[in-house]
């Protein structure tokens, strides 16, 4: 039995196929593609893969990805299942006000991070914190309750807004400095304390709450350019929404 793992974002399409739709599984193949390219994957990164038999996948990116995504699948006989966030699921318990309004990848992650830090033999609370297009810094309490997140811009999004906004202002991305003397060094340190800031406040929000601090684990595409900058300590996971999907998919997957 393969399992083949969707994360389909704003910008990018990521895959992964796994031996077994469990924890720890084996990855056999992996790859990602812009949302622009999802056309060519049954005829390029797809064509040559064992057929998977289950499959199971998020997505933020509206109906008519989803709809393209699953075309592309057509060329297999397994019917993709779509995670939608639910007031519980794999042990973790949904706190937002509307659960199922809260974004699938959101929700995948939280659960993929609260089985890592279970897995270590720890019961705390936890941030996590996904940097991609928009950057979320979510809070789990240690009983794998939702407390709560916040969603802020992207790099990218924050620095068209300001040139969008301002004249002048279009110009090279430039690097992070603790007193940027340039506006490019400017925008880029901006951003980046931004960020940076609100995951110390959750931080700090949570600490207060639970009475006890954090763990914190920090994913997505955008990850490793904020690392150096981050004010807590963190823990830098590649994948933690295939983490997510693989315990999800070890119940749903078992009961069918």
């Amino acid at each position: 039995m393969t399992f083949l793992a969707l994360d389909v974002g704003n910008t990018r399409l990521k895959w992964a196929q796994y031996d077994t739709p469990a924890p720890g599984a084996t990855l056999l193949a992996q790859g990602a593609v812009f949302l622009e390219n999802i056309d060519k994957l049954a005829e390029d990164e797809w064509r040559a893969m064992p057929p998977p038999t289950r499959i199971l996948g998020c997505v933020v990116a509206g109906d008519t990805i989803k709809q393209r995504v699953a075309e592309q699948m057509e060329l297999w006989d397994v019917a993709p299942r779509w995670v939608v966030s639910s007031p519980k699921e794999a042990g973790l318990t949904n706190g937002y006000d509307h659960p199922a309004r809260l974004g699938a990848d959101r929700w995948v992650a939280m659960i993929g991070a609260h089985h890592r830090l279970l897995a270590r033999g720890l019961r705390k609370p936890c941030v996590v914190v996904m940097v991609g297009t928009a950057v979320t810094v979510e809070a789990i309490d240690a009983s794998g309750k939702f407390l709560g997140g916040i969603i802020l811009p992207g790099h990218g999004i924050m620095l068209r807004a300001l040139e969008s906004g301002t004249a002048g202002l279009h110009v090279p991305t430039g690097d992070v400095r603790d007193f940027p003397t340039n506006t490019s060094d400017a925008l880029t340190s901006g951003g980046t304390f931004a960020i940076a800031g609100a995951v110390q406040r959750m931080v700090e929000n949570i600490t207060r709450h639970c009475g006890e601090a954090p763990e914190c684990i920090m994913t997505g595409g955008a990850g490793w350019k904020m690392a150096p900058s981050m004010s807590v300590q963190f823990e830098l996971v590649d994948n933690l929404i295939f983490d997510g999907l693989l315990e999800i998919a070890s119940l749903r997957f078992a009961a069918s």
